[in-house]
């Protein structure tokens, strides 16, 4: 027989369970996880995370499960224990997902009758650590986005606002690494090597430049307010973000070799490459060969990363992707035309590139197109959909791993280059020696990171990653590549077999 939750005193006023909305965002999440989430999850574990992640604001509460008995606990007491339903997913996903989440609710509810530390949390924070304790089981990658988190992404996705400003780690701190001429920063006074320490009064960290990036950023004519130190000197700068045509890939040509860098993928990227490659291409003296620069790119639109390897690459498969649901199951193959027309490509990557730049990265050595150079990549191999849910939040769900043509995955090792620079510029100089002698320093290592099938253990992927860590590139990085690219021998030794 189930046991309830005793009933508040009679002075006590408790805020009513938030129910209705509760169960229509669950309901509509667990039937989006049953049905597209790349790893299978039963029902009955979706009830036992999701409500741990929801109680786990109260040490003083505790969830046990033994077999198909569910309780949640308070000391030895059990404020309320209860059959979970059937683990069989015949039928529509939405029909489980809604048995699932009636069975949790009272769990919920109870949780919320018997603690204030929970009341206190509010809607969209137990939303948040519901869901999250669920894909804490599942992947990395996966996470619920609030209401106001949604609107601010979809309005970056419309038109996103810039102060004009890049950031790079250094030292423990967050530097500025370059200032858009005629920008609001450098109206402001703003240059390059200033320390940057907080974003509207929130502390900006060396280990996490995407969050401070993305501190930076917000709709066009909203304020924002900096705090810089330059030579032990602090000040404030409130600047006004004008909006901005997303340029991510600029263009310069060295000692006759054209260097490219991407510094994301979106709508534009592919079709600014070609502009580049095709006008470089149709001047008196074509280059002798790219350097396409990744480094600290983490990502944006699969099919932008696709389409630009497709500029440099004849025909043949580019990319795969593998998961449950049947649309995610997909293979990119490329033109029969090779924009570059042949000649050498080096890519640069470090340990913040990531998701689309690994795929364009690791697309182009599969295939024997590019050699690669610099530091291990970030290891993100998934592709995420947002699904809405009711409250006006989403899913940001992992519904499909990404699978090279000859099978190994990119998620956890990531991609390692043939021309490790983790070791510094003498270490770096040493490598480039050794292929021009045609050996293969990191031969060894790629041929293991090729015979990866996924899943990837932990260990696995921490022994390969440890073989060129995912550090700040070196100095000279960019005189390497250009070496790499004029080096006929060096170059093909670097190429991926």
């Amino acid at each position: 027989m189930a046991q309830e939750a005793p009933r508040a005193g009679v002075h006590e006023a408790i805020a009513p369970f938030p129910r209705e909305e509760m169960q229509a965002v669950f309901a509509a999440g667990f039937a989006a996880i049953l049905d597209r989430h790349m790893e299978r999850a039963l029902p009955s574990d979706l009830i036992t995370w999701g409500l741990a992640g929801f109680t786990a604001h109260d040490p003083s509460l505790r969830v046990e499960r033994q077999g198909r008995e569910l309780r949640l606990m308070r000391a030895r007491r059990a404020l309320i224990s209860r059959l979970l339903p059937s683990d069989s997913t015949r039928g529509k996903p939405e029909a489980i997902g809604m048995t699932a989440t009636e069975a949790l609710m009272p769990f919920q509810e109870a949780a919320w009758a018997a603690s204030p530390a929970i009341r206190d949390q509010g809607r969209d924070r137990l939303l948040r650590t519901g869901f999250n304790a669920i894909f804490g089981h599942l992947d990395p990658f996966s996470r619920y986005v609030t209401p106001e988190e949604a609107q601010l992404a979809r309005e970056r996705r419309l038109g996103q606002g810039s102060v004009g400003l890049r950031l790079a780690a250094q030292r423990g701190q967050v530097l500025v690494a370059a200032v858009t001429r005629d920008s609001p920063a450098a109206a402001a006074g703003i240059r390059v090597g200033d320390r940057l320490v907080t974003v509207d009064d929130e502390m900006v960290l060396a280990n996490d430049l995407p969050g401070a990036e993305l501190l930076l950023e917000g709709a066009p004519e909203t304020e924002v307010t900096l705090v810089t130190q330059r030579a032990g000197r602090r000040r404030n700068v409130t600047l006004r973000r004008v909006a901005q045509r997303v340029e991510t890939v600029t263009a310069a040509s060295r000692d006759g070799v054209l260097h490219l860098r991407i510094s994301g993928f979106t709508a534009l990227t592919s079709a600014q490459v070609t502009g580049f490659v095709e006008a470089a291409f149709a001047g008196a003296s074509p280059p002798r060969g790219l350097v396409l620069d990744l480094r600290g790119n983490r990502g944006g639109v699969l099919s932008q990363a696709v389409a630009v390897a497709d500029i440099f690459l004849d025909a043949g498969e580019i990319v795969g992707t593998a998961g449950r649901h049947p649309e995610a199951n997909r293979r990119y193959s490329a033109s029969d035309t090779d924009l570059a027309q042949g000649r050498p490509i080096v890519v640069m990557v470090d340990g913040r590139t990531a998701s689309a730049a690994e795929i364009l990265a690791a697309a182009l050595a599969e295939r024997g197109r590019a050699a690669v150079l610099g530091t291990g990549t970030q290891g993100k191999g998934l592709v995420q959909i947002l699904l809405p849910l009711p409250n006006g939040g989403e899913l940001q769900l992992s519904w499909s791993r990404i699978v090279m043509p000859s099978g190994w995955p990119l998620q956890g090792a990531g991609l390692l280059p043939a021309l490790c620079t983790a070791g510094g510029d003498e270490a770096a100089a040493t490598a480039l020696a050794a292929l021009r002698a045609g050996q293969q320093p990191m031969g060894a290592v790629l041929a293991r990171l090729r015979a990866l099938r996924p899943p990837v253990s932990a260990l696995d992927a921490t022994s390969l990653r440890e073989t060129c860590p995912g550090l700040d590139g070196v100095e000279r990085e960019a005189d390497f590549a250009q070496a790499l690219v004029l080096d006929a021998a060096a170059y093909q030794a670097a190429l991926m077999r």
